[in-house]
């Protein structure tokens, strides 16, 4: 039998999972993927977490004792979502080690509406490390103008960072720049900088389904050519940046002092378009040191039917500014393109995380009144979750 995960392993390319749960824990089917179908690391998001708390049983017993102890809602939360994070870094343990600490990661995101303020952002992102207390966990942080700064303080900290909500190339090269900082002064703050880790989100699909939706709105000949093209060269064209600032003599010095790439991970990496194939973001993003997460649904379609036809990304550079050069003619503005995103992405994640507290106050209610199960409220939350959320 082929086996089509693993070649694109092989290729280069970490497979990660874009979804977490409990069920998924206790059932053992995280650690069946870890070992059956080359997952390699975790990703989760608030959305992820509202849909696991309101679909499972497996959570009841923690709401009871936190509704007992008359746990506040926010904190709540942070305890539900580090017990499954920290379980899930335990699955992915043998991929860490075995990797020399660079997959078996498993990330848990900062509080979205703290996005824009740089001091809470670490502040978060230092609570969280120490609630969940395991080498492989990575702290997600918005790639916002207040994020750069955190990333580089939370580096600095020596805490791996999975920094998110990436969609311009303006953007991720100043990302790129915030982490050499931070392990600069990491080093400087003595750090073992072989136990820090980063990938950064660079959003794939979202782009596509921005741009398609000017090119329809345009509706010329040339206009409808070019959708579903600027997904994949938006991501790349970061490729070939990442390439560009990891050959520098500035990351040679900290190579040379034990530290690890900070890889690009394709995220949202799901069609929202069924006329396009469904594993598109996935054959036309390979390359090496690369991580591509995926939800289950990619996965198990890339296991059946995904073809790895080597490095899908170095020779396509001059096609990919081509294909920016074609929407500028037909008036594609994609700076606006890009702050729409970025400022809709924040706007999607803080929704989801102000529905995932309104599911578990819920559940908190409903567990103090000895009802059990979360209700069919906190349900229609985390579905309100999903569909704000989307694929992150």
């Amino acid at each position: 039998m082929t086996d089509r995960l693993g070649d694109l392993t092989a290729a280069g390319v970490a497979v990660w999972l874009d979804d977490l749960s409990r069920v998924r824990l206790s059932s053992g089917g995280l650690d069946r993927l870890r070992r059956e179908q080359h997952v390699a690391g975790v990703t989760t998001n608030p959305t992820i977490f509202a849909k696991a708390l309101s679909d499972a049983d497996e959570y009841n017993w923690q709401l009871k004792d936190l509704a007992t102890r008359g746990i506040e809602v926010e904190e709540a939360v942070r305890m539900l979502t580090t017990y499954d994070v920290r379980w899930a870094c335990d699955v992915m343990r043998p991929s860490y080690d075995g990797s020399a600490g660079v997959d078996g990661r498993v990330s848990i995101e900062v509080d979205p509406r703290v996005a824009h303020d740089t001091d809470k952002t670490v502040a978060e992102a230092k609570a969280l490390w120490w609630l969940v207390d395991r080498p492989n966990l990575y702290i997600k942080i918005p790639a916002t103008e207040a994020g750069l700064a955190a990333i580089t303080a939370t580096l600095a900290e020596g805490i791996s960072v999975n920094v998110t909500l990436i969609f311009g190339l303006d953007r991720y090269s100043a990302v790129m720049e915030a982490f050499l900082a931070g392990l600069e002064q990491a080093k400087a703050n003595g750090h073992d900088l072989s136990t820090i880790g980063s990938v950064a989100s660079f959003f794939v699909s979202r782009v596509d389904s921005e741009i398609d939706k000017r090119l329809d709105k345009i509706g010329s000949e040339e206009a409808k050519a070019l959708r579903g093209k600027a997904a994949v060269a938006n991501a790349q064209l970061a490729y070939e940046r990442y390439t560009e600032v990891f050959s520098s003599d500035r990351w040679q010095a900290l190579a040379d002092a034990g530290a690890h790439p900070q890889r690009p991970l394709w995220a949202s990496t799901s069609t929202k378009n069924p006329d396009y194939r469904d594993v598109i973001y996935v054959e036309e993003l390979i390359a090496p040191g690369t991580v591509n997460t995926m939800p289950e649904s990619v996965v198990t379609a890339y296991a059946e039917h995904g073809e790895t036809r080597g490095d899908t990304i170095t020779g396509a550079y001059d096609a990919a500014r081509q294909v920016f050069a074609d929407l500028a003619a037909v008036g594609v503005d994609m700076d606006d393109v890009i702050a729409t995103l970025e400022r809709e992405g924040v706007e999607k994640f803080e929704a989801s995380w102000s529905e995932l507290l309104d599911g578990v106050r819920t559940s908190l209610a409903a567990a103090a009144q000895g009802a059990g199960a979360p209700n069919e409220a906190a349900k229609g939350n985390a579905e309100a979750a999903q569909r704000a959320g989307g694929n992150a």
